[in-house]
């Protein structure tokens, strides 16, 4: 090695010793003819001191250099506690450039996080320079590692499946493939490993895993990185739903104990069913740090009747409502329209329902000093008043707000209004990690186009109730063996328990509106393959880089990864997607049109 030494290595056991560092400058302070210069390497910083200005004639910062020096003991007022090799510095006798700097930064490497996303990415290299970024680049490194010896301390084997492989209907777009030596016919990168881990099943192996690569042409969002993104994917046979979170509990729950500071759930998680998260939270992706809960009030606006004021009754008679009851006038002090005012609070979220698609606001009632207040509390008689307490629990000085639409969106409106309140009053404390499984959900829906029957989710997912349920019950009424889970309302993973019995599997399908011919057209080798004896099966596959982000706290996925695409799905750094040659084009058989 050119060193002797790395950048957070040295202490004051060194003191007096001869060392060689080697790095990229990382700041230089010029003190009255003495310069100081922080070395940084992949490890840390040490501070150089140069009593020779001359030696660092034409260099700059993050030009790479070889240092060597004699390790000296730090004046008490230039200590630094922030940085292991505070204690101590080093006077420099000699600096050799390993590598110049010879162009202009495009940004200040310690404020690279503050320049545009575009800037940082084509110049992504720099960006992961910066002490943050490259910690969280170190951290996934930590992770993975982790992730693969608890699976295999469990037992599963590490087992790659195909990149190149057979277009299927799994969701979203495929990134399709030519092929040079198949004139027309395409290959297809993985949206996920589903069929080969199931496959691996079938030929006997009993517990896979692996870090998987899965690709989809799909839009960016925070949580998503466009292009491909990676997951701890597994698999085993003769388990049922319960062992499959049972493994997953261990290894979430191991994981983010062993990397963050924070609270975490302690297995077993919470279970919510599909149908409670909805209601109780308005999402199938809740927030348990969020502790408003959603509560329905349709039956008690559809068995009363209410006063009429002016010709007007209360405007949710006959409709789906849903209310949340919180405490506004605590969290915020004083009546004015300033920041912290009730009226400011009052204005902000009539302002916020009608953003979101509430056409007339929200409405709300309020108690103080034992009366009901607000513009709803006029429609409703005193017994209704008293019934509405019992029923949602409220409290003096607590209020009650109101939801009302068709059934299409009253729990999205519901779950929105309640991340925008909780995070209105300060509800949700960045101090804890909050796991849930959601469960039973509906094997299939009804087509809001086409009025048909179609899968909610994967369709190689056993029904509950098995063939039975198939047979004898409303299609709509059938839950599937599928499941997520949930941290901080992201979604970290999506399982089942398959579906390995063939004859299941035809009834399964054809209530979807698919025959056997469908099933050997688009998933042949599964099919064919659960023909000649597949064990039951279960799965999941949780997102790592979303359980990366969470831990590190970021709020991209992008700052997670080294090198990203962009939020339209560029590489800017690289140029891709880009052009090819017209002899490329030819070798693949393909023709681009206008």
């Amino acid at each position: 090695m050119l060193r002797t030494h790395t950048c957070n290595e040295l202490n004051t056991d060194h003191i007096g010793q001869k060392v060689i560092l080697t790095g990229w400058i990382d700041t230089i302070r010029d003190h009255g003819g003495v310069l100081f210069v922080d070395l940084r390497d992949h490890y840390g910083v040490t501070q150089i001191v140069f009593s020779d200005d001359s030696m660092l004639s034409g260099m700059s910062k993050e030009t790479v250099v070889l240092v060597e020096g004699t390790v000296t003991k730090r004046d008490d007022e230039t200590v630094n506690s922030k940085i292991s090799t505070g204690l101590i510095e080093v006077r420099a006798e000699k600096i050799e450039v390993l590598g110049p700097c010879q162009l202009g930064l495009p940004f200040e490497i310690d404020a690279s996080t503050l320049t545009r996303e575009e800037v940082r990415l084509k110049y992504r290299y720099l960006d992961l320079r910066n002490r943050k970024i490259h910690d969280n680049i170190v951290l996934r490194s930590k992770i993975l590692s982790y992730l693969r010896r608890q699976m295999e301390d469990m037992g599963f084997m590490e087992i790659q499946t195909p990149i190149l492989t057979a277009s299927s209907p799994e969701g979203a777009r495929d990134y399709l493939v030519p092929s040079r030596k198949h004139k027309g016919m395409f290959y297809a990168l993985p949206q996920a490993p589903q069929q080969f881990k199931q496959l691996l099943m079938a030929s006997g192996f009993d517990r896979y895993f692996q870090i998987a690569p899965c690709f989809r042409d799909e839009d960016a969002r925070q949580d998503r990185s466009p292009g491909e993104f990676y997951q701890l994917d597994f698999e085993m046979s003769f388990a049922t739903q319960e062992d499959v979170f049972e493994v997953a509990e261990t290894v979430i729950y191991n994981t983010f104990n062993e990397f963050s500071d924070k609270k975490i759930s302690k297995p077993p998680f919470k279970r919510i069913t599909f149908a409670d998260a909805m209601l109780k939270y308005g999402s199938d992706k809740p927030d348990l740090r969020n502790p408003l809960i959603i509560q329905d009030l349709t039956e008690f606006f559809a068995k009363h009747e209410f006063l009429n004021i002016n010709g007007r009754t209360v405007p949710f008679k006959n409709k789906l409502v849903r209310g949340i009851v919180a405490n506004y006038l605590v969290k915020r002090d004083g009546e004015g329209e300033g920041e912290g005012g009730k009226k400011a609070f009052e204005k902000a979220i009539d302002t916020y329902s009608r953003s979101i698609g509430m056409k007339f606001g929200i409405g709300y009632i309020t108690l103080e000093d034992g009366e009901y207040k607000g513009p709803i509390a006029k429609f409703l008689t005193e017994e209704q008043k008293a019934e509405l307490t019992e029923l949602v629990g409220i409290k003096e000085g607590e209020s009650l707000f109101f939801i009302s639409d068709s059934a299409s969106v009253i729990n999205q409106l519901s779950g929105e209004m309640r991340t925008w309140i909780a995070k209105e009053l300060g509800l949700i404390k960045d101090d804890s990690f909050e796991f849930c499984f959601i469960v039973d959900f509906p094997m299939y829906e009804k087509n809001s186009e086409t009025g048909k029957i179609d899968f909610t989710h994967n369709p190689f997912s056993m029904p509950q109730g098995g063939m039975d349920a198939l047979l004898n019950k409303d299609p709509l009424e059938i839950f599937a063996y599928q499941y997520d889970i949930v941290c901080n309302g992201v979604e970290l993973s999506s399982g089942a328990v398959r579906n390995h019995n063939p004859e299941i599997m035809r009834k399964a399908f054809e209530i979807a509106g698919y025959g056997e011919e469908d099933l050997k057209a688009k998933f042949g080798a599964l099919y064919t393959a659960f023909a000649y004896g597949a064990p039951p099966h279960a799965g999941m596959a949780p997102g790592v880089d979303r359980m990366i982000m969470l831990i590190a706290g970021e709020e991209t996925i992008r700052d997670v990864i080294a090198f990203p695409l962009n939020g339209n799905a560029q590489d800017l750094m690289m140029g891709a997607p880009g052009g090819v040659t017209e002899q490329q084009l030819r070798e693949v058989h393909i023709k681009v049109r206008d």
